[in-house]
């Protein structure tokens, strides 16, 4: 069992809104399977941790304590343009200073 990972799940799993079950439907497991990552009582396989990530919007590292800080947010730039996605990350940079 990797140490705080099912507080981090479920907690996560609630910040997103989404019940075992709708959680499980879109990982392609079972509500089961979920709740079993939650309580601790099993370890995602790498595969299951990398979509769990996905789902979460946070990095791996999160998820494996490798990361003591919060959960980052992914932002999805899927469809963006290259001159677009330029423009968020100027825009982010000029947020953080």
């Amino acid at each position: 069992m990797i140490k705080g990972l099912p507080e981090k799940l479920k907690l996560l799993r609630t910040k997103c809104n989404l019940s075992q079950k709708e959680a499980a439907s879109r990982l392609g497991i079972s509500p089961s399977i979920v709740s079993s990552y939650e309580t601790g009582e099993r370890t995602p396989s790498a595969e299951n941790l990398l979509a769990l990530s996905r789902l979460y919007r946070c990095s791996t590292d999160y998820l494996l304590g490798n990361n003591i800080q919060s959960a980052r947010i992914a932002l999805d730039a899927n469809g963006l343009t290259d001159a677009q996605i330029r423009a968020l990350q100027a825009l982010i940079e000029t947020m953080k200073s």
